[in-house]
């Protein structure tokens, strides 16, 4: 991937950064899923969402940046996949003719290989990214950024600014609800607009009778949205297929329409897509 080429004069204008602003102004949306807390569910939530975007008829770009658990790939039974690349730059996966997908795992060749990189790396590959992939006209990028406020979120969101929004997942019971509250003011700190939070694993579902038990603590997302002042996106349930789906790389919001669960996401996805209908 190639880097800056500024003139040593100043009088020639950056490539690299014209190259981001070029990609960045076919984008319509930009949609940041991050949460404080690692293990809350979000990049199945975040690929959830972008998959069900896509069926909605939108043109989506899902990115996947989480560096140490690049989990995408999988999700979407896309691993051992090679990105190609042509005189504009990396190509994104295609997952369906609606849905490109890039993610940091599609560069290691070995599933089992810890990455370790230290940050200066993990931001320069982000960087890389968001220059380098030619996502072509989108409806929607979705970022599934890595748990915390340090390097990857910060480092995205300043370059997706000032057009960019953050869903914020979290889970119910309160040890993960008091990260998500200092993500939301990291959301704050930066200047990005949160588009709502999402109560993931929220009750347990029956995969026989259908009914909802609250296995850890209720309402932690309804009551930090309101705590916080702002929209709450909705409740999934922990759902014993939606595990599973995962575990297959079959993307559950692509089954069965009168799921609960599947309903359950597309309440989420339902105001997402609403950013495309104002315009």
């Amino acid at each position: 991937m190639s880097g800056s080429v500024c003139s040593s004069a100043g009088q020639a204008p950056c490539l690299s950064k014209d190259k981001l602003s070029i990609n960045l102004a076919r984008i319509k949306h930009k949609i940041v899923v991050l949460s404080g807390k690692g293990g809350v569910g979000k990049s199945t939530v975040a690929t959830n969402l972008a998959v069900g975007l896509s069926q909605a008829g939108s043109q989506v770009g899902l990115l996947d940046v989480d560096v140490h658990g690049p989990s995408v790939p999988r999700l979407l039974k896309l691993n051992g996949e090679v990105p190609r690349s042509d005189e504009a730059g990396l190509l994104p996966v295609p997952w369906s003719d609606k849905l490109g997908v890039m993610s940091v795992g599609f560069l290691v060749r070995d599933d089992n290989e810890a990455v370790i990189w230290r940050g200066p790396r993990k931001t320069s590959i982000i960087d890389q990214f968001m220059r380098e992939v030619t996502w072509g006209e989108l409806d929607f990028l979705v970022v599934d950024c890595p748990p915390g406020t340090g390097d990857e979120p910060l480092s995205i969101l300043q370059q997706l600014q000032p057009d960019v929004h953050v869903v914020v997942v979290t889970t119910p019971q309160e040890v993960a609800v008091a990260d998500v509250r200092r993500s939301i003011s990291f959301c704050r700190t930066v200047g990005a607009p949160i588009l709502g939070i999402v109560e993931n694993m929220s009750g347990y579902a029956c995969p026989h009778c259908g009914q909802v038990e609250n296995i850890f603590s209720a309402d932690g997302g309804v009551n930090l949205a309101a705590e916080m002042d702002v929209p709450f996106l909705g409740r999934i349930p922990l759902d014993p297929q939606l595990v599973k789906s995962g575990d297959q790389g079959n993307v559950f919001v692509n089954g069965t329409q009168d799921n609960p669960t599947v309903e359950a996401i597309n309440r989420i996805v339902a105001p997402v897509l609403n950013l495309n209908r104002q315009d």
